[in-house]
């Protein structure tokens, strides 16, 4: 996600926070210093959202660390105004998975409400709910209240939110997956208006939930359509057959020179046959910003070559090229290089899908960038 900084590495996992959420914290710190007129009050009420998000992360690697039972990878949890997003290779097929993996973070946040909770009751420091707002009261009792509001509110069945995501499981456990999406983004659009009509007399900040779940819906149903169109079929129906490719001691204006005489932006690199490294358009720039048009390519092709067999399914396609950023992947056949695939293969395949069943333009493809 762009405008993103790494903040830390938990348990493998990234994590990142976005430039909006600064926003958030300066609000915060105005709302206090705005009441009380203190720094102090301004240092108090930062902390406490500070450690709140910090519950929020607890949420995510909840969802993270369960998916990882299931062998599925989480590259990062980039954390925003709103709350935070893990970025999941991909969901679990089983339905039962599903639903494990969205309850895990409303779970975690039971779980540290009760810890509060049992703190507070040994030490006798609860006080009664009615003398706690936003911005008085003792911190970790406000902290317990508010982990118990986000279980709640992340189980409101308003995909693609946690109770979302188990309503559409729980579907897929009677029905297709795809009609189960498509119902739990309509279930969750639906809350998505309630929610920004509620904002709009009551708290401005739904709306931009309401927006988030809107989007969301519509981003998650157009990524079933997505899967629902390449099911079944192989790379090799998608891949480009007739492509440039280069060779390690060509010269970087060689490389310019195939660029400009065609629509291929990024070049396997050859050598005896074998496939030895991919020179990317941006490597491409980087190297003739840094080395000039006569440096080799080989000095600044990208070496990690990622590969796919003809046979390979374009949905599993898919999901690598996105989940690990890949611009683009070689097909193989018995070992021989036969054609190279990237996502803008993959949407011209879409389209004509889109065309031959009479589908709008772009619908077929309708939320496959995400993040």
């Amino acid at each position: 996600m762009k405008w993103s900084w790494k903040l830390t590495r938990v348990a493998g996992i990234d994590v990142y926070i976005h430039a909006t959420f600064f926003i958030l914290i300066a609000w915060i710190g105005l709302s206090y210093w705005q009441v009380e007129g203190s720094l102090a009050a301004v240092v108090k009420g930062v902390s406490f959202i500070l450690a709140l998000f910090l519950c929020v992360v607890l949420h995510e690697l909840g969802h993270a660390m369960t998916a990882r039972h299931y062998g599925i990878r989480t590259s990062r949890i980039t954390l925003l105004p709103i709350g935070g997003v893990a970025s999941m290779e991909r969901m679990p097929e089983d339905p039962r998975q599903e639903i494990r993996v969205a309850l895990a973070g409303p779970a975690v946040n039971i779980v540290i409400a009760g810890a509060l909770a049992l703190w507070l009751w040994a030490t006798r420091s609860l006080v009664p709910l009615d003398q706690l707002d936003v911005t008085d009261g003792p911190v970790l009792q406000r902290l317990m209240v508010v982990n118990v509001f986000l279980a709640v509110f992340n189980l409101l069945p308003a995909f693609p939110m946690d109770g979302g995501r188990v309503l559409r499981a729980a579907l897929a456990l009677r029905m297709d997956h795809a009609r189960a999406t498509h119902l739990a983004a309509s279930v969750g659009q639906v809350l998505a208006l309630w929610l920004g009509l509620f904002g709009l007399f009551y708290n401005p900040f739904l709306i931009f939930i309401a927006l988030f779940v809107w989007i969301g819906a519509a981003a998650e149903a157009g990524m079933e359509q997505v899967k629902s169109a390449l099911a079944g079929a192989p790379v090799g129906r998608a891949m480009l057959t007739d492509f440039r490719f280069l060779s390690p001691d060509d010269s970087l204006a060689h490389a310019v020179k195939l660029t400009l005489a065609g629509s291929q932006k990024d070049f396997p690199v050859v050598s005896d046959g074998s496939l030895v490294g991919v020179l990317t358009q941006s490597g491409l720039l980087q190297g003739l910003n840094e080395h000039g048009e006569l440096a080799r390519v080989d000095q600044v092709m990208d070496r990690d070559v990622r590969t796919a067999d003809i046979a390979e399914s374009l949905e599993r396609v898919l999901e690598r090229l996105q989940s690990h950023r890949l611009r683009l992947l070689a097909v193989m056949d018995a070992g021989r290089l036969v054609g190279i695939v990237d996502l803008d293969n993959i949407m011209e395949m879409l389209k004509i899908h889109a065309a031959l069943h009479n589908e709008p333009p772009g619908s077929a493809g309708q939320g496959i960038f995400r993040g």
